[in-house]
């Protein structure tokens, strides 16, 4: 793609704001290397496809030949990012925070020229003494920082905010002044906190960041973003199989945004529903495993699902002869009775060639017996 085509890229596809458009054009169209900042408060060693979404976009720039500058939050995850969030988060420890961040990495790697980045850890400059924090605390207004919606929100709910979360957004804004950012990315969610970036650089007398902001995408559920705590995500590490199955469960209204943010390709428009989800399930496979994989990964779906098989390789699950139908989902691995209830009365749950509505059922199982659980776990019995 010549450079025009990929400033293009970077300015439209999936992105949702850009402050100040007239301003990072002229920086794209510049001979200058940018210096493209995304902050990380790694909460979780996991990435999903809802994380790629600003990975790509970081990508696009280092395509460009710009800088793409990490920050990792050592020190701000301590404190909790506030944003979207309706109570105070619980701190993370720094060996936490240590241990997320080099799984995080591995990951982010499959996107990102990790080797090409800088990476800097926000705990080098804050834990150095208080007087840059005394000059930063200058940087904005409390009425200023109380505006923004969570903390609107939690206040007419009469929910805690804690003097640390007020101070958040300065301390990620002061993360610009010390990598000199031309450019920060974030989600929508970021934006509050990336136009902080901006005052704080005005406050220290350094040229404004342009910001970008790249949409949430919503999780296989359609309705909620796409989270680990929903349940509802799509991890780097999935299996091919399992990755195919779940983008083949997205809801259909979601796949035109899913082309747009997670792959370089258009979605077409002269396939159905379920052959479109089919080439999505293949270029995102394809990325982030092989494109033998992908295509194995396919075939298993069209066999298992399609035709309604039983897949080639099922776990084993070793259980006692007699034993109810709830106990049987939790020894299969199913996190509380709870939810193995909520399976079973939902028709989730297939022994053989029965679905079973009853939990308290005591089954009287027989070795080769296939358990189905949902539509993508088989276990065999023995």
């Amino acid at each position: 793609m010549d450079k025009t085509k990929l400033i293009e890229t970077v300015l439209s596809r999936g992105v949702e704001e850009i402050i100040d458009r007239s301003s990072l054009e002229k920086k794209l169209a510049s001979e200058k290397t940018l210096r493209v900042k995304l902050g990380i408060d790694p909460t979780s060693p996991d990435i999903h496809l809802g994380h790629t979404v600003v990975l790509r976009k970081l990508r696009q720039f280092q395509d460009l030949g710009h800088k793409v500058v990490l920050i990792i939050g050592d020190f701000t995850a301590q404190i909790g990012d506030p944003s979207g969030k309706s109570e105070t988060r619980p701190a993370l420890s720094k060996d936490e925070v240590e241990r997320n961040f080099k799984k995080y990495l591995k990951q982010a790697g499959k996107v990102i020229d990790i080797k090409k980045a800088e990476v800097f850890y926000n705990s080098a400059w804050y834990e150095k003494g208080i007087q840059p924090f005394l000059k930063l605390t200058r940087s904005a207004t409390i009425q200023q920082v109380l505006k923004r919606d969570d903390f609107e929100k939690r206040m007419r709910g009469g929910n805690d905010i804690s003097v640390l979360e007020i101070l958040y957004p300065l301390f990620q804004g002061y993360d610009s002044v010390m990598v000199k950012a031309d450019v920060e990315l974030g989600g929508t969610d970021q934006k509050f906190n990336l136009l902080m970036g901006r005052r704080v650089q005005r406050s220290f007398g350094m040229p404004e960041q342009d910001v970008l902001t790249v949409p949430l995408i919503e999780g296989t559920d359609g309705v909620r973003k796409m989270s680990k705590s929903y349940g509802n995500y799509i991890a780097l590490d999935d299996e091919p199989n399992d990755m195919f199955g779940k983008i083949m469960a997205v809801p259909d209204g979601l796949v035109a945004k899913y082309f747009t943010t997670l792959t370089d390709i258009d979605a077409p428009k002269n396939l159905g529903a379920r052959d479109a989800k089919m080439l999505l399930a293949e270029t995102i496979i394809s990325e982030y495993h092989s494109s033998k994989d992908a295509k194995g990964a396919r075939e298993e779906w069209i066999r298992v699902f399609s035709k309604k098989e039983t897949p080639d390789d099922v776990a084993e699950l070793k259980v006692s002869k007699k034993i109810s139908v709830i106990d049987l989902l939790i020894k299969a691995g199913i996190e509380s009775k709870s939810e193995a209830r909520r399976l079973i009365e939902q028709g989730g749950v297939t022994i053989g060639d029965e679905t079973k509505k009853d939990p308290a059922e005591v089954l009287n199982l027989r070795s080769g017996t296939i358990l189905k659980i949902g539509k993508r776990r088989f276990f065999r019995i023995s």
